[in-house]
């Protein structure tokens, strides 16, 4: 018997469901979010849970930083003589990138 597929908003989840998001996400489900795109060109973003009887693609709110360069200087300001060494993880996009890929720590 296939199992039975729901489309559901996390907002909606029962607390099966949430326990099921739990253990499959277990350190949250950030790097898993699909976009899903509908036949009418809308879209929305969602991750995937099954439970015994049923293959769940639950609806999640996802925030897309946006701003331009210029923007977040305006916002945050570009004081970069008050950094700390603390700070070190908000260097350039590009010092990120390598810290990315130079890591051995990833875990599948």
């Amino acid at each position: 018997m296939e199992k039975k597929k729901l489309v559901v908003s996390y907002k909606n989840c029962t607390e099966d469901v949430l326990e099921a998001i739990k253990k499959k996400y277990p350190n949250g489900y950030n790097d898993y979010v699909i976009k899903v795109q509908k036949p009418n060109n809308d879209f929305f973003y969602a991750i995937t849970v099954d439970t015994a009887d049923i293959s769940y693609l639950i609806k999640v709110d996802v925030k897309i930083d946006n701003l331009t360069e210029e923007e977040f200087e305006k916002e945050f300001g570009d004081d970069s003589s008050s950094s700390s060494s603390d700070d070190s993880s908000f260097g350039r996009e590009d010092d990120n990138i390598e810290n990315i890929e130079s890591s051995d720590s990833f875990d599948e």
